[in-house]
């Protein structure tokens, strides 16, 4: 059910000229939402590695997925199934890291100034 709400709220959001989206992490595994994303926009893939979000989240108790004994190993699983949807799905793909949040901005605006108006713009 949430997958169902999730995906008709992403259609109606990119249906909204120059909308800057931030979907959540398993927006990816329904491909209609994948095409959707692609093909209505810029589709920046913010890219972190299982350690890096784990390091980022470890004190975080409102993500029922890492309320496991072994959240490290649970973010590992879940980057294993949705890296390769967010890289078929994304323009653009950033590492993170751990740049500041004003230069991974400037990262992406450049990288959308770089790739020209949006199509649908």
């Amino acid at each position: 059910m949430f997958r169902d709400l999730e995906e008709l709220v992403l259609d109606e959001l990119t249906n909204i000229p120059r909308a800057v989206v931030s979907t959540g992490g398993g927006a990816v595994l329904r491909p209609s939402t994948r095409e959707r994303l692609r093909e209505r926009g810029q589709v920046v893939y913010l890219s972190a590695s299982p350690d890096e979000i784990h390091r980022r989240l470890r004190h975080d108790v409102s993500r029922p997925l890492l309320q496991v004994d072994n959240p490290l190993a649970r973010l590992r699983e879940l980057y294993t199934a949705r890296d390769p949807l967010y890289r078929e799905t994304a323009h653009f793909v950033l590492e993170t890291g751990r740049p500041s949040v004003a230069a991974l901005v400037n990262m992406i605006i450049m990288q959308l100034e770089l790739a020209g108006p949006l199509r649908n713009a």
